[in-house]
């Protein structure tokens, strides 16, 4: 069966009380409208259609991927409309429509293709997916006939007494058939609110003598819209547990889930262990028996497999090899690559670095705009001086040297293999392999230099 899918996403959310179009408010780190789009993906369509309206611009900026059409209503007419706007987008598409909710960010793909094949079993022309909700206002109620089948959906503001006493409520989510889209021609407009209401379909296709349904299997949590800060707050909170309990049934060790935070992008092979406050952003990927102490920060970057990440690290777009360990108090700043085995320490920084198998700076370092081979020791205090005011430069160090404390490199410049940078140094000359570098001024001792200074302090105080 062919699928395509629309999104609505025209809505201001002036109940949002900000700037940002409602389906760029983000959840769990990604606009809710982008978690809708992964869910559409999950169910490979053939077209995912995104329906926007005055903020177009802004959302296919946020959100420019070659897999998503974006068409513009360019009057807010409703929810009926919106789709009808869509159908230029689908124009030869011959299968099943998919319509969700931009502000839905919790529907799941596994409840979406449980719809999809009981749309698809009950040979139905139009359906519509539906649930109980334990407090249905706001909701469309679903109506039936004393045999249960559909007649309608009645909206809140227009259904009466008895209506509105029922608790089966429309989710927003319909299958079509692309022979049935012309029934979104013969919607009419609301005259109360000069809308044309996606809701009317179920009553249109019924009298047409298509086959219709409603078919209620969906959880309540899944179809919580999104229209106020509050809610997205909640939505945050329930998309966080789901993700943790994934991990955690996937064999990551998660030490305290309320404090964890975990990218719904992000992927974490069995036998990892997180402890507290540790937040995982982005497109992350750590590998597998990797373990990542309290107060943590790992943003689009990859961990391989038995790395340790020590406390109070903050790690971006970087990747750190198999059984290298990084902190505590480490900042491995974008475009660094920490080498298998080894080892960077407390208050080191890396910046565009590339740091080789093995080596080692274990405290206290800036390297920036630096290439270091296998098994180099990088001593307490040394920087790389890669700017001089107006551009960067390039630190290399071979294989095997070592660095001294409290050297400075002055880029560009290349430490050759196996050669000494005595402490204290100020490079600024290539040194050659095998040799040792220093640029001391000489140690001068001035005898009783210090008697003389106490003599001195003493006089002046009796005066």
């Amino acid at each position: 069966m062919k699928t395509a899918c629309v999104i609505l996403a025209a809505g201001l959310g002036k109940r949002m009380r900000s700037s940002l179009p409602k389906v760029l408010h983000k959840v769990c780190g990604i606009p809710m409208l982008e978690s809708v789009i992964d869910t559409a993906r999950k169910l490979k369509c053939e077209h995912i259609v995104v329906v926007t309206g005055r903020h177009d611009d802004l959302i296919q900026k946020t959100l420019a991927v070659p897999d998503v059409s974006y068409v513009l209503q360019r009057e807010p007419k409703g929810t009926g409309h919106a789709v009808l706007c869509a159908r230029q987008a689908l124009r030869g598409f011959q299968g099943v429509l998919i319509i969700l909710n931009g502000d839905t960010p919790l529907i799941s793909a596994g409840t979406i293709k449980k719809f999809l094949k009981l749309h698809q079993k009950n040979k139905g022309a139009v359906s519509v997916l539906s649930f109980l909700a334990k407090n249905p206002e706001d909701y469309g109620r679903i109506i039936r006939d004393a045999s249960g089948k559909v007649l309608s959906i009645a909206e809140h503001k227009a259904a009466n007494a008895a209506q509105k006493k029922i608790h089966e409520v429309n989710s927003g989510v319909y299958a079509i058939n692309h022979d049935r889209l012309p029934l979104l021609c013969d919607i009419q407009i609301n005259r109360e609110k000069g809308e044309y209401y996606l809701t009317d379909i179920i009553a249109l296709s019924l009298q047409k003598g298509f086959k219709t349904s409603a078919l209620c299997i969906g959880i309540e949590q899944e179809f919580m819209g999104i229209n106020t800060k509050q809610e997205l707050y909640r939505a945050s909170r329930i998309m966080e547990k789901t993700i943790i309990e994934k991990w955690i049934t996937r064999g990551v060790n998660v030490l305290d889930a309320g404090s964890v935070f975990i990218h719904p992008h992000a992927l974490i092979g069995a036998e990892t262990t997180l402890y507290p406050n540790v937040y995982i952003d982005g497109c992350t990927t750590i590998g597998r028996g990797v373990t990542i102490y309290p107060n943590v920060r790992i943003s689009c970057s990859r961990i391989d497999d038995k790395a340790v990440i020590k406390d109070s690290t903050v790690i971006e777009e970087s990747r750190v090899r198999a059984g290298a360990t990084v902190g505590p108090f480490a900042h491995i700043r974008p475009g660094s690559e920490v080498g298998v085995d080894a080892r960077i320490g407390n208050f080191v920084e890396l910046k565009k670095a590339v740091i080789g198998a093995g080596s080692k700076a274990s405290h206290l370092s800036y390297l920036g705009d630096a290439r270091i081979g296998r098994n180099v020791n990088i001593g307490a205090g040394t920087i790389t001086c890669n700017y001089d005011g107006k551009k960067k430069s390039m630190t290399v160090i071979d294989e095997g040297v070592f660095v001294g404390s409290d050297s400075q490199l002055v880029a560009p410049v290349r430490i050759g293999r196996g050669a000494y940078i005595a402490a204290g140094s100020t490079i600024t000359r290539d040194v050659p392999p095998q040799s040792l570098a220093l640029s001391r001024v000489e140690q001068k001792n001035i005898k009783d230099w210090a008697v003389k200074k106490l003599k001195d302090k003493g006089a002046k105080n009796k005066k």
